[in-house]
């Protein structure tokens, strides 16, 4: 009985796994992911026309994942996720900086590899009990904090394995159950061709290898829902 009960439901799971995929691929395959991502980061721009703030994310101060800082929350990770449009409450801050919140996230850290990209972690690494999702909780739990925060937070100290998400993209991609699930599944497919995609796009449009190629899946969906979005008021596709 369990058994034909468990049938229907990977049966479900794998049509939504393939609806995800196919829908995230045609969005970084459309004609309009390259130059979304030239005007985002400022690629061969006039120089009048200033990048997205968001452009500085992964590269201010050298970066959240260099080895010296890899495990820690500095002031400069913190001024990070401002060019993302949200803000650490300032006690909460204090306690990342100096006390015992920031001593715990580190010790979840140090269970996170910084050192590989998401494509090449394995689906416990992101799944539920997971130090990263873990990490992810106690962020997020956090007074004024939430979801969105706690993610941008985290996507800076681990940028190759941790994805930038928000309500844009929550939209444009219909709403996943499980964001980093579902993009990892998507990521390993077809002998991880999407993701062999994602670093063909960031070639073309003459970004640097230290924009991973999750911010390259980022920027590209959020570029190109954003307008819609606002617009609209949508809470989902």
């Amino acid at each position: 009985m369990l058994d034909n009960y468990r049938g229907p439901r990977r049966l479900v799971a794998a049509l939504s796994q393939a609806s995800f995929s196919h829908r995230l691929a045609g969005l970084v395959a459309s004609d309009q992911a390259k130059p979304d991502l030239r005007r985002y980061f400022g690629t061969g721009l006039p120089d009048v026309t200033a990048p997205f703030t968001g452009s500085r994310f992964e590269h201010l101060a050298g970066g959240g994942d260099r080895p010296a800082v890899a495990n820690t929350v500095t002031a400069e990770d913190l001024i990070a996720v401002q060019t993302l449009s949200v803000r650490i409450p300032a006690q909460v801050a204090l306690d990342l900086l100096e006390g015992s919140l920031g001593a715990r996230l580190s010790e979840l850290l140090r269970s996170v590899r910084f050192d590989i990209d998401m494509v090449e972690a394995e689906a416990a690494d992101l799944a539920e009990g997971s130090s990263a999702h873990t990490a992810w909780c106690l962020l997020r739990d956090q007074p004024g904090v939430g979801w969105v925060t706690a993610g941008k937070l985290l996507a800076r100290k681990r940028p190759r394995l941790l994805p930038v998400y928000d309500q844009v993209v929550r939209c444009v991609l219909g709403r996943p159950k499980s964001l980093w699930l579902a993009l990892h599944g998507a990521l390993r497919a077809d002998e991880h061709e999407l993701h062999r995609a994602l670093i063909s796009l960031r070639q073309s449009a003459g970004l640097p290898e230290t924009v991973s190629a999750l911010r390259v899946c980022d920027v590209v969906l959020w570029m190109h829902h954003r307008t819609d979005h606002r617009r609209r008021g949508c809470i989902g596709t």
